[in-house]
């Protein structure tokens, strides 16, 4: 009989499947430390969708706060994430700023306001995305500098890509991430939108940001030979490769179905890249 996964390892495979399966190709002594980082990214991550209002969520956040204190303090609370996450902190030196800056950055999750420009999305994917990918090096004991300036582009990149692929969940909540001077000039409707009607614009907003999400993959492997120990999380790139080649055969419309589900045969894919030394 196959053991079960922890908790935070279930909910992570569940919910952020991506991550979930290129923690599978860090070393084995480190692994179970992404897991609790990525677990705890997607805690925090989540709480926008599920609180009531903005005030609650600030709860939440605030709440986390603590538990990082108590982590530092030595006394962790008893949660199925921040004890293994206490764990990977005590292992791996995991910086407090550096967790208390992922959740400073899901602030913005909560003013309910789409980012008014591109540069302004930019900079929310490098204090989520980057920031927790820099993290994942941390974890691996990576230092080094071309991994550090390809977590930076790649985690622009993903976040980019994720915001596309997720646009009909946030058109459910009447939630936008789009960029509005893009949606302004492309002419998208807000009400075709939350009605969850692509259209040519929507089609042309999604195709600008795809377009600048392969511009930052291609930086991040610009900056040239990372370190084996840093693979495992920059294997997101694969993926990111595969979601803008799906985009394209959609026509860039964020609501295509072939969108919703994941690719077929991506751990193979990501296990290719992995052997080859690619990411």
């Amino acid at each position: 009989m196959v053991a079960a996964l922890p908790g935070h390892v279930a909910s992570l495979r569940q919910h952020d499947r991506d991550r979930y399966q290129t923690c599978l190709f860090a070393p084995a002594a480190s692994r179970d430390h992404l897991f609790a980082l990525y677990a705890f990214n997607y805690e925090v991550a989540k709480t926008a969708e599920v609180v009531s209002e903005a005030m609650l969520g600030q709860i939440r956040l605030q709440w986390w706060r603590e538990s990082l204190e108590g982590i530092y303090a030595g006394t962790p609370r008893a949660h199925e994430v921040v004890e293994p996450l206490a764990r990977a902190v005590a292992a791996t030196d995991l910086p407090r700023d550096g967790l208390e800056a992922l959740i400073a950055a899901r602030e913005f999750d909560l003013e309910g306001e789409p980012p008014q420009t591109l540069d302004a999305l930019e900079s929310y994917a490098i204090g989520t995305s980057s920031q927790l990918l820099r993290l994942a090096l941390k974890v691996l004991g990576v230092e080094s500098a071309a991994a550090e300036t390809a977590a930076h582009h790649l985690g622009i990149a993903w976040a980019y890509l994720g915001l596309l692929r997720a646009v009909p969940f946030h058109a459910r909540q009447k939630r936008l991430y789009l960029p509005v001077d893009l949606c302004h000039a492309a002419g998208v409707d807000y009400g075709d939108l939350f009605e969850l009607r692509g259209s040519e614009a929507l089609s042309a907003v999604a195709r600008d940001i795809a377009a600048a999400a392969a511009e930052h993959l291609h930086q991040a492997r610009a900056a040239g030979a990372v370190p084996r120990a840093a693979r495992a999380p920059l294997l997101l790139a694969t993926l990111g490769d595969a979601h803008l080649r799906r985009l394209e055969a959609a026509g860039h419309d964020p609501f295509h179905a072939d969108l919703q589900a994941e690719a077929p045969g991506q751990i193979w894919r990501l296990a290719w890249a992995y052997w080859r030394g690619r990411n």
